[in-house]
């Protein structure tokens, strides 16, 4: 079931790309923490910056843990996972709300938040894969394709309706991700990319004002709220934020902790949401292509390990895990830059929170233990 040896065959290319987001996440999250800081000192190690190096031990441990861990046992355990984390999101309207949304348990002993959305987004994957590679050819009819998004809808309206739209969201991508390599229908794989683009085509032009935003409130109005409406606005303070924090970066950025604009408290979300602007104020656009250099290393290794992959579940497997790290990026980054609307989607592995950076690590060592039994027969 586990066996350190397959720690030896690890892709260590991918290692690399992996550290260096760490390193990344750590600078961005001492820099922004310094408000915590007492006048005079200029400690890199700051209370926010010590919890991060926490999770992120632990999160190296479950990589590990995983990477040395038979892929094949998960297939057992999908539908177990799935159902607990359903029953997780389904209990999260029968505790108090934090911060009047349903999205944490609070953790009395150890004094942490868990976010089971964070852990939605994996066991959806893992379930989808196995219903994907159970169904083989028979994924092509409509029915199946209908019992797949089923699979898919129970997670994103129970994560919907937290409310978080961010995390609701990226469940689509990822399930249009398997369906492509799971061998759905193309006819249906081309009308639901079609959808996806149309929809993003419109948010898109809406926030480049190539579309009118207020002309086309009456249009939105017959399926969204005025509140969620207004997360189109492309002129709300959290846009504009970003975009003057990237700008203020040039080139080269002002030097690590030299982000007047971040520091003084202008940047909403500046260690969480907003990590990205937040370290391109200080490393400009240098530091904004660091962070894309090392996101397309770790997700082109992931492709790679799709394109090695033994068995129709490693391979569907891999593709929804890497189409995970994809999306983060490029919604992420996408918000950030004023072509999509704000809804808290994180940064992975640089955003500060422990939920966020567990699941992506355990994540990733899952797709290790794809790649280091890709020999096996």
């Amino acid at each position: 079931m586990w066996s350190y040896q397959y720690l030896r065959r690890i892709d260590l290319f991918s290692l690399l790309p992996l550290i260096g987001l760490m390193l990344v996440s750590l600078l961005v999250i001492s820099s922004t923490s310094t408000g915590e800081l007492q006048r005079g000192q200029t400690t890199f190690f700051t209370s926010a910056v010590k919890h991060q190096i926490q999770w992120f031990v632990i999160g190296m441990g479950a990589y590990l843990f995983f990477a040395g861990f038979n892929y094949h046992k998960l297939r057992e355990w999908s539908w177990v996972l799935y159902t607990l984390t359903i029953l997780m999101l389904i209990g999260l309207f029968f505790v108090d709300p934090i911060k009047n949304v349903h999205r944490w348990y609070q953790v009395p002993l150890l004094g942490i938040g868990v976010q089971p959305s964070e852990c939605a987004k994996l066991s959806l994957i893992l379930a989808l894969s196995w219903f994907l590679e159970k169904r083989g050819r028979a994924s092509e009819r409509w029915s199946l394709f209908l019992q797949a998004s089923t699979i898919v809808l129970i997670p994103f309206i129970l994560v919907l309706k937290q409310p978080d739209l961010g995390s609701a969201l990226v469940f689509c991508p990822i399930a249009l991700g398997m369906f492509y390599f799971g061998g759905i229908n193309k006819k249906i794989f081309a009308i639901l990319v079609g959808v996806c683009l149309i929809v993003i085509g419109i948010v898109a032009f809406i926030f480049l004002e190539v579309i009118s935003y207020e002309e086309m409130r009456g249009f939105f109005s017959y399926f969204l709220k005025d509140y969620q409406y207004e997360r189109l606005n492309p002129s709300t303070y959290h846009h504009q934020a970003s975009q003057t924090a990237i700008g203020l970066g040039n080139w080269i950025g002002h030097g690590f902790r030299k982000n007047g604009f971040t520091r003084h408290g202008f940047l909403p979300a500046a260690s969480t949401d907003s990590v990205f602007p937040a370290f391109t104020e200080e490393f400009g656009f240098l530091g904004g292509f660091l962070i894309l250099f090392l996101f397309f290393n770790l997700i082109y290794r992931g492709f790679k390990v799709v394109i090695v992959a033994r068995d129709p579940f490693a391979r569907i497997l891999s593709a929804g895990i890497t189409t995970y790290l994809a999306v983060h990026v490029l919604l992420n980054i996408g918000m950030m830059c004023g072509f999509l609307p704000i809804t808290g989607v994180p940064l992975l592995l640089i955003t500060y929170g422990g939920s966020s950076v567990l699941w992506t690590m355990i994540a990733l060592g899952i797709l290790q233990s794809v790649y280091t039994r890709r020999f096996m027969f």
